[in-house]
């Protein structure tokens, strides 16, 4: 009885680890001039996945399948299988579960490494969580419902079809972003950024590179040192900095600050005040109720609409430059505008109530002035610019 019960155990201990063995598989091939080794598994069915590496890229893709399985390709560059192997051998990849978490590990093989490794793992799309470093390899996750947070070295990143929220971080590479229903929070340090759709808050930060927004549901904050920002359309406030390319947003659903260091600054439309500052370009403001703008040298041309919500006073000042603000002919406000040094410079409004007038020479320097209530008065606009035209339109319907 004790010798069957022994033999149990023996088989059962067999059992098991012929499972263990099963459950990953590896084959050395040569593919050129070069040798491969393809690791392939299964993790369960863990509700997170986590994987810390020393390099390689990184596809993760959710599917319909019930647990997480790998594959994992790590090319030696060198046609001898014998040095082929020892680079194989010289870095680790170890797989486990851990409570409900999946782990890839796989540890540096040295400066002299001549190997690079592609991880490609399938997950449950209802997955909660993944999160991915690698030293330095592209890392692409889709199809994913939970929470996404990757981080590379020095490659690109993109992300699509995530029910959670996305962190992402690269050393350079570009990050682009298709659809995701969380916050978005994005940091390169030089590459691009485009964000397709984000139904959360969207935070992109690059050290250089453009940034794109196509479409976000709720406020963004993006800023780069030295690239262009675009905004399609953006439900929230939104506020874009960048130390000297031209900002371009379109429909904005509430209050945008802009800053740029010399690059241009347009905006289609915003529901909320509006402050726009640049250092040396123009400004363009198709449709706001509240304005601030301000540049060093260039024109702006400003289009103040009536609102039913709380108004507030604006202010548009440039060093040189026209500047045409269109009113529309229902809005209450009282208007000041100077043109400080009129050197052939005047003052044209379409207003009968605004009033212009002038102090100096005929040929000397003079400054030139406009007061005025439209529609019994309302916040003050100011406006004023050293050297250059001012004209207020009345908007055509």
């Amino acid at each position: 009885m004790k010798q069957a019960i022994k033999l149990a155990s023996i088989a059962a201990i067999l059992t098991a680890l012929a499972s263990l063995a099963l459950g990953q598989e590896t084959r050395v091939y040569r593919e050129g001039s070069n040798w491969v080794q393809e690791m392939t598994g299964d993790l369960g069915s863990a509700k997170n996945l986590r994987m810390k590496l020393a390099s390689g890229s990184v596809r993760v893709q959710g599917g319909s399948q019930a647990g997480i399985t790998y594959v994992i390709h790590r090319k030696a560059y060198t046609s001898s299988e014998q040095q082929a192997r020892r680079e194989f051998d010289s870095s680790r990849i170890t797989t486990s579960a851990k409570g409900d978490t999946a782990w890839i590990v796989a540890e540096s093989g040295g400066r002299d490494r001549r190997c690079s490794d592609d991880f490609v793992i399938n997950v449950p799309r209802n997955l909660q969580g993944a999160k991915i470093e690698t030293g330095g390899g592209n890392v692409t996750a889709t199809g994913v419902a939970g929470r996404v947070e990757l981080e590379s070295g020095g490659g690109n990143i993109r992300v699509d079809d995530i029910g959670g929220d996305v962190v992402a971080e690269t050393g350079g590479g570009t990050l682009e972003v298709g659809s995701v229903q969380g916050n978005v929070s994005l940091q390169t340090g030089g590459g691009n950024i485009k964000i397709a759709s984000a139904k959360g808050e969207i935070k992109a930060e690059s050290g250089g590179g453009s940034v794109v927004v196509l479409s976000g549901l709720q406020g963004a904050v993006l800023e780069t040192g030295g690239g262009s920002i675009r905004v399609d359309k953006c439900s929230g406030h939104v506020k874009a900095t960048t130390g000297g390319g031209s900002v371009d947003l379109g429909e904005i659903g509430g209050p945008a600050e802009i800053e740029t260091g010399a690059g241009s600054i347009r905006l289609a439309s915003a529901n909320g005040r509006v402050q726009a500052q640049t250092g040396g370009g123009s400004i363009q403001l198709d449709g706001a109720t509240s304005v601030q703008a301000e540049t060093s040298a260039g024109g702006i041309v400003v289009k103040l609409l009536s609102s039913s919500g709380v108004h507030s006073n604006s202010t548009l000042e440039t060093s040189a430059g026209d500047i045409t603000v269109y009113l529309a002919s229902d809005l209450p406000i009282s208007i000041r505008a100077e043109i400080e040094v009129a050197t052939g410079h005047g003052i044209h409004s379409d207003f009968p109530d605004i009033h212009i007038s002038s102090e100096g020479g005929q040929w000397g320097l003079k400054t030139v002035t406009a007061e005025g209530q439209l529609n019994g008065g309302g916040p003050v606009l100011k406006v004023r610019t050293n050297s250059g035209n001012v004209n207020f339109r009345r908007i055509s319907h």
